[in-house]
């Protein structure tokens, strides 16, 4: 059974960090790309960033792009999200999605998800 289990959320000020980690189990990791996205209310799931096979690959929304770093640990089996420069409108559930070999910013293409983590940013 496949499990991606969020954690690292919070309630933060604006201009602070958090770092988001997803423990991946029940799948050949090395051979998922991996991504998170977010939600916040009303709104549907946002693409944020995403990570190749072995981590040569990264792709971010341009909102986010020199704030928030990607990364992941295949011995470990997990992938993680450093945000920095955090503002208000960064506030949502945080999910990370695993899709088979090829990244992809598409919530679509994903074939597992985690619960999500909420992430609140006060101004």
């Amino acid at each position: 059974q496949v499990q991606l289990v969020e954690s690292g959320g919070g309630l933060v000020q604006a201009g602070g960090s958090l770092r988001l980690s997803c423990a991946a189990s029940g799948l050949t990791f090395s051979s998922y790309a991996m991504g998170w996205f977010r939600q916040a209310p009303g709104k549907e799931r946002e693409f944020v960033a995403s990570i190749s096979l072995r981590g040569g690959n990264l792709d971010y929304v341009d909102s986010v792009r020199g704030r928030f770093t990607i990364s992941r640990d295949n011995v470990e089996n997990m992938v993680y999200l450093q945000m920095n420069s955090l503002k208000p409108e960064d506030t949502a559930v945080y999910y990370c999605g695993a899709r088979y070999y090829i990244a992809s910013s598409s919530s679509r293409d994903y074939n597992y998800w985690g619960q999500g983590t909420q992430v609140t940013v006060s101004s």
